[in-house]
């Protein structure tokens, strides 16, 4: 209920999932009477849809506090759903904070993580790269990264099916040396687990193919992310102007045509369809703010590749393989002794990552 263009996309992007998957089903959680008209309209009549009546709404405007006082929300039930075991994941295109703050309290986190991370991936010269976190949580602590990495290398192995994930810190320069505070003291602990930690990358880095995971806070994934996604539609709409200029450039515009197009598909959210939550006790996919009904179907399969693998239970493993609970200084005294803080604010949700 709470995605920019209001309930009809997840409407038909639920019903373009259930014909596409034969072993999917729905529950649309939301305003009951307003969701009935919508599937009137489409003249949906399908079994393995239902609708579960939610009669609040968060908007992208309410904090992940005010978020969590409306306990009939859609998001609010629609956790609740998967934490009863009554449904298998969550896919939401709202407000990214509320969406952190409703799975932390419902399903906890994964032993050692405190703080989960958004996964979003873009594409590179070899296939895709992930970038952990892109939005989740703002402001980090060294150990929070190296739990990022860990959780993006699982990613990359289950879902990408890549063996041995090269990971790298986003950084300002490639020398060892170069870096904030932050992300020299993540990448220390990174270097004494037994993940594929390369070393720092560059901004350019994260399309050349030469890292599989590039790991960084939130507030500066949500900006790569954006940045990518601007890019991305200033080169293709700028393309499809100068295409029209004069006949030799039109001509070369059809004959580029097929590539431009495969392009776009690579970087058009809507066939990515959304981001997983990383280090919950359950599956969450986050979708852009503007997902359309392409971006809900996809949503919908990229949620089935993380139940079909277990994806909870695969990030568990891998932070003990990995050996970070070793690295990871969080259960000296000083840390187990310092107060549980409520959720931090993440990154502005008005048009977010998928």
């Amino acid at each position: 209920m709470g995605g920019d263009l209001g309930p009809r996309p997840a409407v038909e992007g639920a019903l373009q999932a259930i014909r596409r998957y034969p072993d999917v089903e729905v529950a649309l959680v939301g305003r009951e009477r307003h969701l009935r008209r919508l599937l009137a309209a489409l003249k949906a009549d399908e079994p393995r849809l239902r609708i579960v009546d939610a009669p609040d709404v968060i908007t992208m405007l309410d904090n992940p506090s005010e978020s969590l006082r409306k306990r009939k929300s859609s998001l609010a039930i629609a956790t609740a759903l998967v934490q009863k075991g009554e449904a298998d994941a969550l896919v939401s295109p709202g407000n990214t904070g509320a969406v952190v703050a409703h799975c932390l309290l419902s399903w906890r986190t994964i032993p050692p993580v405190k703080k989960p991370a958004i996964a979003t991936l873009l594409p590179s010269a070899h296939g895709r790269v992930v970038i952990v976190d892109s939005g989740a949580v703002v402001d980090c602590k060294p150990h929070q990264l190296l739990n990022f990495a860990a959780m993006g290398a699982c990613y990359a192995k289950e879902i990408l099916h890549i063996q041995n994930p090269r990971i790298g810190m986003l950084s300002i320069g490639e020398e060892d040396t170069k870096g904030n505070e932050l992300s020299l003291a993540a990448s220390a602990l990174l270097r004494k687990t037994d993940l594929n930690f390369l070393g720092n990358a560059e901004g350019r880095d994260i399309f050349t193919g030469d890292f599989d995971v590039c790991v960084c806070d939130g507030f500066v994934g949500n900006i790569v992310l954006k940045t990518a996604e601007g890019t991305a539609k200033f080169v293709t709409e700028n393309l499809r102007k100068e295409a029209v200029k004069s006949v030799l450039t039109m001509l070369g515009g059809l004959l580029i045509k097929p590539a431009v197009r495969a392009i776009k598909r690579r970087t058009d959210y809507d066939e990515m369809g959304g981001a997983p939550l990383l280090g919950v006790n359950g599956i969450a996919i986050i979708g852009h703010g503007s997902s359309g009904s392409k971006a809900f179907m996809n949503a919908i399969r990229v949620a089935r590749e993380a139940v079909d693998c277990k994806l909870p239970d695969r990030v568990r493993e891998w932070l003990d393989r990995a050996n970070v609970n070793a690295a990871t200084p969080e259960n000296s005294p000083e840390e187990s002794s310092k107060p549980a803080k409520a959720p931090a604010k993440s990154a502005e949700p008005r048009r977010d990552s998928a």
